[in-house]
Order: structure tokens, then sequence, then C-alpha cells
């Protein structure tokens, strides 16, 4: 596995990789130093109370994260608080996206069947109240993987019966009979992106379609018990017309809460960025996702599917 603490790219200094193709704003322009971010993506480092007793706990259990193998900004402040994102069922995902810096295989390890033992030990371990389970995409199981998230799902509520669960699982290449599968073990909330607008999406994802996400996701709103969510990166070359066409689409599933944040490119193999959105227009996309009648969008520079989820989670609930 690698080392979390390699992979950060909100650093000062970062190169290459973290700049735009064409900087064309008078904005960007000014921001866009030799090899640096604009200033909004510059940020304080947090505090590391928690941080290695976090490590310890999921290196000790052998489990994975998706803040350490997509290389997410946020590692380290989520982990001084002492919360994780579990990557079930491998370090290895069956598809190669564009933006994704999560190994590839197309023939991955045998899942562990004392995973779900081991992900229920963590989450108790580290206290959590709300606990994120996200995956890589197994296309080469038949049900792609939806019986091992039943199954962690039933070994965290033996051991922490009170925990929220949320989930944040692939398309099941379009199988609706394993989308079933995990809502009839009732997570507290079923997320699944969609990632970009429509016209990037050939681009952006691997397999993946932009009408077969929205499928799923309308499928499962038909579940009145759980919450649905779904979530989108910017900073990929899509117009404002085309992410306010994503949130109407996204609204017009079933959605309850959407995420928007800045895709950052996590290696030279990636995607690269093609244009840095301001904090205002960030703003921007959450009044209008608001007006057409989405409870809750979360939209930031440094906004991920699973930041922050336990208080979003809260929020919703509250309302």
């Amino acid at each position: 596995m690698t080392d979390p603490f390699d992979h950060r790219p909100h650093v000062k200094g970062r190169r290459l990789n973290i700049l735009p193709d064409n900087p064309d704003s008078a904005e960007e322009q000014a921001a866009v130093g030799v090899g640096r971010f604009p200033k909004w993506l510059h940020r304080k480092m947090p505090s590391q109370t928690t941080l290695w007793s976090t490590k310890e706990v999921m290196r000790n259990k052998r489990l994975a994260t998706v803040c350490e193998e997509a290389k997410c900004p946020n590692l380290i402040e989520c982990w001084s608080q002492g919360t994780a994102t579990f990557l079930a069922m491998g370090h290895a995902c069956t598809r190669n996206c564009g933006f994704c810096d999560i190994d590839f295989s197309a023939t991955p390890q045998p899942l562990e069947v004392d995973e779900p033992q081991r992900v229920a030990e963590s989450v108790k371990e580290l206290g959590l109240k709300h606990v994120v389970i996200t995956m890589v995409a197994r296309d080469d199981l038949a049900d792609g993987g939806a019986s091992h998230l039943v199954e962690i799902m039933k070994a965290i509520r033996q051991q922490t019966p009170h925990v929220t669960i949320e989930l944040l699982t692939s398309d099941f290449a379009g199988n609706l009979n394993a989308v079933d599968l995990v809502l009839q073990e009732q997570p507290h909330i079923f997320n699944h992106n969609i990632e970009t607008v429509r016209s990037l999406t050939p681009r952006v994802r691997h397999k993946a379609t932009y009408d077969r996400t929205l499928a799923i996701l309308q499928h499962a709103r038909k579940n009145e018990k759980a919450l649905i969510k779904s979530g989108i990166m910017v900073g990929l070359g899509e117009t404002q017309e085309e992410v306010h066409g994503t949130l109407g689409d996204l609204h017009r599933a079933g959605c309850h809460i959407v995420t928007i944040g800045h895709y950052l490119q996590s290696s030279q193999r990636k995607l690269r960025v093609k244009n840095f959105v301001t904090p205002e227009q960030f703003q921007a996309y959450a009044d209008y996702g608001h007006s057409l009648g989405i409870p809750f969008v979360y939209s930031g520079p440094f906004v991920r599917s699973s930041y922050n989820a336990a208080s979003v989670f809260d929020k919703l609930a509250i309302k």
C-alpha cells in the first residue's frame, strides 16, 4: 500500500500536474504561479491529534481506504479527526477511470471472507457514529460485490448497532438486483456518483455511463428508507450550463444529497485539470441546486463524496 502522506495535492509548491491546460481568465492567470494552486486551494494543516492512531487501526486490520488509494487531499484532516472511508474488496479496481488513481486490474484478488469482520472491528475501535463504506468496481463478480457489502453491513451492526451506515457503490454494471440486495440491508445513505457532466463522461469514466448512473439512482429512490446521494467533480472543462443540467438530472432522479468538489489530478497518468473553479462559483452551484429543490447540496473546492459525511447526514436528518 502507498504511504498516504506522500500525496497531498493542497501542499504549497506541488508542481506540474495541478496546472490547468489553459488558464485563460484574468483571475486564473493571476492565481496560477509556476507549479502552484490558486489561493483558495491552499489551507492550513490541521491538528494531528489522532492521525497516527487512525493509521494504526487501518494497518492492524489490514484494511484499504479510499483516502489513501485515491490520494484524497482531505486525508490528514479526516484521519486527524479519527475517521476514514473504508475501501471494500481490495486495492485493485476492474475499471480504469481517467480521474481515479486506484490501481487497475482485470483480474483482482479474490474477496477476503474476514474483511467484513475486520471493518466492523475498526468501526468499533475508532468509535465512529457514522461510517462510509465505498468499494472498488468488481466486474469480475456475478453480483459486482453486492453480497459482500451486505456482509460488511451485517458485521458492523452486530458490533455497533447504533452506527449509521453510508454506502458509496459502483453501478454494479447496471444490475438492479444487486442494487436491491444492498438496499434490503437498509443503509441510511445510498451513494452512487455521477462524477461529471454528460459530455465528459466517456473521457472521465471507464465503462460507466451517465444514463446508467441516473437509472441506478432512480431505482434506489424507490426505497423510501434510504437517503439518495450523488456527486460531481468540476474543473474538467465542463460549462456552467452543463453543471446546471446535471444538477437538474440528479434532482429528477430523486437525490436528497449532492456533493460538488474540485477535481485535482492525482498523478501524471490521469486527466489534467482544465480550469480552476472559484469558491464563489461553488456557492452559485449550491444555490442553483437548492433552487431546484435538492434538499442538501454540499459544494466547495475540497468537498468529496464522504467528506464530513457524518455532519451532512446529521444536518439533513434534522430538516
